[in-house]
């Protein structure tokens, strides 16, 4: 089996299945495409997401914090803190440590949340430090959003552009090779990239536009975020893949790894379902983020729409960023 995410097929076989009690007070239990849960409190809901960041080398504890908080965005809630993992090697875990806080404690001021709490270990046997988020959010109980609400119908909304993350990681861990191939001025524009990996504005006005499901694209990318929530949803789709953005510095970055962009993870860029597209469009567009209808949901089969005709959009698989890693320089 490749690095990455497990498969959907395992995920349904010994996962999902081995769930414990189910509570009346969630409202959002565990499932295909869902990222978060939600918590009845009353009038509000607690919404809940947890994720590690594996792939990068640099900037850990920014990246940790904004992916966490772009899950809970993503149900249309507002970030209010995130707790803290820290599985640290034995080579200076005090440093690494101290490096990897500084950037949660940044990213954590830009967001205007708090560091809740957390763990911290020196764990033997690791090949390189890993930290694992848990976001905190909270919506009122009428108004949030799953990966599960769109109709045949809805149009599909991408905000900005496919790859971001991994162009962002790639150019910045592997800067010294794809200068000598791209060009250093490709490379410090695809590092600028990482400043754009929060959807949180964009999660919450996308909310108040009529949203009815939202998922970021993490790990399988913009295809990968989009067969999540079609599979949440239990509707088809037709995706124009000519329609969905693509950075000329991802197609060049991408080229140099022979990996597809449309399946490498893209924090920063949100997958929005609503019956009235342009309205997202244009609601995000106040905020000065650019988006694009890039399809349309249906009740027929996943679909992709291509030059060459129509395709199967496939489950996704290991992240392109994962074949791009081990690429030998």
């Amino acid at each position: 089996m490749k690095v990455g995410k497990l498969p959907p097929s395992v995920l349904s076989q010994i996962v999902f299945p081995n769930l414990g009690v189910r509570r009346p007070e969630v409202l959002v239990h565990s499932g295909l495409g869902e990222d978060s849960t939600v918590v009845d409190f009353g009038d509000w809901v607690a919404v809940l997401s947890t994720d590690p960041i594996t792939g990068a080398v640099r900037n850990q504890g920014w990246l940790g914090v904004h992916v966490a908080c772009n899950d809970v965005a993503a149900m249309g809630a507002e970030p209010l803190g995130v707790l803290v993992t820290l599985l640290l090697t034995e080579a200076d875990p005090v440093g690494n440590a101290a490096r990897i806080m500084r950037e949660v404690h940044q990213a954590a001021r830009e967001l205007g949340i708090e560091v809740l709490g957390g763990h911290s270990e020196i764990t033997p046997g690791l090949p390189g430090d890993i930290i694992s988020l848990t976001a905190v959010g909270r919506a009122p109980k009428a108004h949030f959003v799953t990966s599960a609400g769109a109709r045949p119908g809805d149009d599909l909304v991408l905000t900005k552009a496919a790859g971001l993350e991994g162009t962002a990681i790639l150019a910045t861990d592997r800067a010294e090779w794809l200068a000598g191939r791209v060009g250093a001025d490709v490379v410090g524009r695809a590092q600028g990239f990482l400043r754009e990996i929060s959807v949180v504005p964009e999660g919450l006005a996308a909310a108040r536009a009529g949203a009815t499901a939202m998922h970021d694209a993490t790990e399988g990318g913009v295809l990968g975020a989009i067969y999540e929530l079609a599979v949440a949803s239990a509707v088809g789709v037709e995706v124009d893949v000519e329609r969905i953005p693509i950075r000329p510095e991802t197609r060049q970055i991408c080229a140099c790894f022979g990996i597809d962009p449309l399946r490498l993870v893209s924090s920063g860029a949100l997958v929005v379902a609503a019956p009235a597209g342009g309205r997202v469009v244009e609601a995000l567009a106040r905020l000065g983020a650019s988006a694009a209808v890039v399809g349309r949901a249906t009740a027929g089969p996943m679909e992709l729409l291509t030059a060459q005709g129509r395709a199967e959009l496939a489950p996704p698989e290991s992240d392109e960023l994962w074949t791009a890693l081990q690429e030998p320089l």
